[in-house]
């Protein structure tokens, strides 16, 4: 699978990050199924967060032979200091490691939530402490819902974030508005040289009051010619890595499209977007 500089870290990522979200709501056996079908497709980098159900529990026995070898990020959706910096140590705890690759402020979506966690004493200043003593490395920023492209590029104007991670699929940017902010962002993190994580690759259409049969918060693309496309499609953008999709049924779809990647061009590229009108690719669930 391709490897992408996740920018000024220097980490040489897989175009697919492990989304643990899939596994916090699965049995022991499941997730190990999961993981290892990850990392039999030489995946590098795991995501993981306090609000992904037992995804930490189910990744610790996995540390001890693999620590060393991915790159590990997590997040808070705390908003204080002290209950940034209790539960990166919660984290620290549960996944069984004594460090972080990455620490990231989690569902940082509107401009009040990015006032929240970066006001003086809060948030913020516990993710900055634990970089100085070293229990993380580098600081990222995450987001989910429409406003996250604009909130984010506003949060890399008052800090040096080193990460970001947004939603970006084929039918958000068939939204002149929502293109637009993300292209401003995009530039940006080339500027800067912010790493680029995005989320929600597959997201389809919301659930309404259908029943659900994938764990996502949102209905996934399940064929996998169609996922190929959509794939294909975020990774012909500026970005790092893409988070797997939050349904282990999906992953392994989700995982052969990138190993066999290759780039659109603009006008494949323009031709896939042509069809989002059949699709409404929600911002709901921030979680998954």
């Amino acid at each position: 699978m391709e490897r992408r500089r996740l920018g000024r870290t220097g980490q040489m990522s897989t175009v697919v990050a492990f989304g643990s979200a899939g596994i916090g709501r699965v049995d022991q056996d499941v997730a190990d199924r999961a993981i290892q079908t990850a990392l039999d497709y030489g995946v590098n980098h795991i995501d993981v967060a306090p609000r992904y159900g037992d995804a930490e529990l189910r990744l610790r026995p996995w540390m001890p032979r693999i620590r060393d070898k991915i790159f590990l990020g997590c997040k808070t959706a705390q908003r204080t200091r002290d209950g940034a910096k209790a539960e990166l140590h919660r984290s620290l705890e549960r996944l069984g490691t004594d460090r972080f690759d990455l620490y990231q402020l989690h569902a940082v979506c509107k401009l009040r939530e990015l006032e929240e966690c970066t006001a003086k004493g809060e948030a913020l200043e516990a993710l900055i402490e634990a970089r100085e003593e070293r229990i993380v490395r580098w600081l990222g920023i995450t987001g989910h819902t429409h406003d996250a492209p604009r909130t984010h590029l506003e949060a890399l104007r008052r800090f040096d974030f080193d990460t970001v991670m947004f939603p970006l699929n084929f039918v958000l940017w068939s939204m002149p508005e929502y293109r637009r902010d993300v292209q401003a962002l995009l530039e940006t993190c080339r500027q800067k040289d912010v790493g680029v994580h995005i989320i929600k690759t597959l997201a389809k259409d919301p659930w309404g009051d259908r029943p659900k049969t994938h764990t996502t918060w949102y209905e996934p693309f399940t064929d996998q010619k169609i996922i190929d496309q959509a794939v294909a499609f975020n990774l012909s953008q500026p970005i790092t890595t893409l988070c797997s999709v939050g349904d282990v049924t999906v992953l392994p779809k989700f995982l052969a499209a990138a190993e066999r990647f290759r780039p659109l061009d603009a006008a494949a590229q323009e031709a896939l977007v042509g069809t989002a009108h059949q699709y409404h690719s929600p911002f709901v669930g921030p979680w998954a």
